[in-house]
């Protein structure tokens, strides 16, 4: 459901002081067994800003170091990969057999490409979708297993468990080789750990400028009146095809991706492999 992006911190490596700043997002928090709408509270502070040289200032903003995530920073990315005026549409807590479908046919519609956060269990329940989502040129990204919004909060094994278990089941329900690219956090549950895990295993840590709070069903004129306000912010925006009822969504994408069109603004992806952008 609804999140937010990333724990900043403070910490000290190797003599240099790398210091945090927070902005305020909304969050929904969901368990494995139900779902529960809430309301803004318990996900402020948790959206990551970059500092002046373009890099994550949270912590920990190491490039992977071997293995696949080789090259892929671990700072949180919130820029888009075309940089410009190009906004990032991303979409959140599927794949879902009612409202997935329907979120592709609008991406469609305007030749916008996207990138899905999808949980692990709800990958290996549709793998129908996930294969849909892949063969219209989005890209996947890692959402967990059980969108634990107290992960930041859990041992480190355990969030490792969490995520590469989720990318395994991504990968396998996408099938001829597909890769997930991305890590998003539930609730903005970033740690260092999970970070590095991600960016060691090919996925960049994802973030959002623009939050939708499309969760809370506030109304389609309301979703669409968030991206408009808000899109000063950054380029990436957060929607929802899964967690509930998602027909205002359906409703405000349609009108947010003709409102980009007609403002001359691209969509695209966030940056993967390179700093993210002040």
């Amino acid at each position: 459901m609804g999140f937010s992006t990333c724990t900043n911190r403070k910490g000290v490596r190797a003599g240099a002081a790398v210091v945090a700043s927070a902005v305020a997002v909304a969050a929904t928090v969901w368990g494995v067994a139900a779902l529960v709408e809430p309301g803004s509270a318990g996900a402020a502070s948790r959206q990551s800003v970059s500092g002046p040289d373009g890099t994550d200032t949270s912590g920990g903003g190491r490039a992977g170091r071997s293995g696949p995530g080789q090259g892929i920073p671990e700072g949180i990315a919130h820029s888009s990969e075309s940089g410009g005026n190009t906004v990032n549409i991303t979409i959140d807590d599927g794949p879902d057999p009612r409202w997935t479908p329907q979120v592709l046919d609008v991406l469609h519609k305007y030749d916008v490409k996207a990138t899905f956060c999808m949980v692990g269990p709800h990958a290996k329940a549709h793998p129908d979708l996930v294969k849909k989502v892949v063969a219209a040129g989005h890209r996947l990204c890692d959402h967990t297993m059980d969108h634990d919004t107290t992960m930041d909060k859990k041992p480190v094994d355990y969030q490792e468990r969490q995520i590469l278990d989720a990318k395994k089941l991504i990968e396998e329900a996408a099938g001829n080789g597909a890769k997930v690219e991305y890590y998003r956090a539930p609730g903005g549950a970033f740690t260092p750990d999970s970070r590095r895990i991600a960016a060691a295993n090919g996925m960049r840590p994802l973030g959002w400028n623009v939050d939708t709070k499309d969760f809370q069903k506030p109304g389609t004129a309301a979703i669409v009146d968030a991206v408009k306000r808000e899109i000063g912010n950054g380029p990436t925006v957060l929607f929802h095809d899964g967690g509930g009822n998602r027909a205002q969504t359906v409703e405000a994408l349609d009108q947010v991706l003709a409102w980009l069109r007609d403002q001359g603004r691209p969509t695209g992806f966030p940056v993967r492999t390179a700093p993210d952008a002040p």
